[in-house]
């Protein structure tokens, strides 16, 4: 059943699309939503994510030992993130985590909670625990506030990209060099009925009611990966810089982990995450899914295919920006164009690149090299 958000009732709001269906992608000003969330007075709504929440006495354990965070010594309050992986170390969920004490609260995008949910219930087998998909009865609103919830609060995630956090690494730059580490989120859980209310009463104090236009714009600005737009069936986490926050490389076997290990050790992510200025000059924004390619070199030469557009918005200061994953092998300094469908025809728009991802694939804390590498492994090929 498709869902719609109550909020989507107030005057001059447009709905979202994509994986941000049933709130609003602005309500009227995304203007000036997205500086009221910059100066830390922004609330959105974001009730159409998933939540599942894990009850029962072993269920740090338990978690731990399935997916790619180390879950087993979480404290209430503590905010974090996993994924569950294939067998070959792909993504197939990513989680925001949170404990309140007496169960432990997994956010993440709707279409995946119900998949999720009964993925963790076929691997219950004898452990104590309790899993219930709470998708629709408990929904989460945005705040742009830099702080775990405190114990009079519910259950709050707060996302604490693009720190490092214990166990994970980085291939982009270190936090204090990072073009996330003054954006400022956090999601609070709250029983439906309460939705209204609860964004009444932050209005009431000041703040601005906000859209997914603002937070998209801010997330990407920020190289912050989202599970419903970066990842697709190929994606290791290290391709998207996502062993910062969701992944620890010293905790036990998990499915996935010797992709995980293999490739910090040895090999290098076949693709690469890169943030996109794009030009504007046109009135033409791309779709997400939007092919990427390299400018050609002569004037009728068809440019090589290098990629894909994942993300797309028009954020108030850059302009124009996205989020793309390339292969490898496209050049860190060369011009790309991506191709946007206008009516019948297409156009291609100009697009410069960022690189949050290095081409060697080489993340921070790679341990050297131990003599010549087997034939085969080089570089990281033939890994996955």
């Amino acid at each position: 059943m498709t869902y719609t958000s109550p909020l989507l009732q107030r005057a001059g709001a447009v709905a979202a699309t994509g994986p941000d269906e049933g709130v609003a992608w602005h309500y009227g000003d995304p203007v000036a939503e997205q500086r009221a969330l910059e100066r830390g007075g922004g609330v959105v709504d974001q009730s159409h994510l998933g939540v599942v929440r894990v009850a029962g006495p072993d269920r740090h354990g338990w978690l731990h030992s399935i997916t790619s965070q180390d879950l087993e010594h979480l404290r209430p309050r503590e905010s974090t993130e996993l994924f569950v992986l294939s067998p070959q170390g792909h993504v197939e969920h990513a989680a925001g985590v949170v404990d309140d004490g007496e169960a432990t609260w997994l956010i993440t995008e709707r279409a995946s909670a119900p998949d999720l949910a009964a993925w963790l219930e076929r691997m219950k087998f004898m452990m104590r625990v309790e899993i219930e998909d709470l998708t629709g009865r408990y929904v989460a609103i945005g705040e742009a506030v830099a702080a775990e919830g405190a114990e009079d609060e519910p259950v709050t995630w707060h996302d604490t990209w693009p720190h490092v956090v214990g166990g994970g690494t980085r291939y982009g730059p270190p936090e204090d060099r990072h073009p996330g580490a003054d954006r400022q989120w956090r999601l609070v859980l709250i029983p439906a009925a309460s939705l209204a209310d609860e964004v009444a009463a932050r209005e009431a104090a000041g703040w601005r009611l906000a859209g997914t236009w603002a937070t998209e714009a801010l997330r990407i600005a920020a190289w912050r990966p989202r599970l419903g737009r970066e990842v697709d069936e190929r994606t290791i986490p290290h391709e998207l810089d996502w062993l910062r926050t969701a992944v620890h490389l010293s905790k036990g076997c998990y499915r996935g982990q010797e992709t995980i290990a293999r490739v910090h050790n040895l090999g290098r992510p076949p693709r690469r995450l890169a943030f996109l200025h794009l030009d504007g000059s046109g009135h033409v924004i791309p779709e997400p899914g939007a092919e990427v390619r390299l400018r050609p070199e002569g004037e009728n030469a068809p440019g090589k295919v290098v990629g894909r557009l994942t993300s797309v918005a028009r954020h108030h200061e850059l302009g124009p920006v996205g989020l793309a994953v390339l292969k490898r092998g496209a050049p860190a300094d060369a011009e790309l164009l991506v191709t946007s469908e206008a009516g019948e025809s297409s156009v291609e728009v100009a697009a410069a690149q960022e690189v949050v991802v290095p081409g060697e694939g080489v993340s921070a804390d790679r341990p050297e090299a131990r003599g010549q590498l087997t034939p085969g492994l080089r570089g990281g090929d033939g890994l996955l």
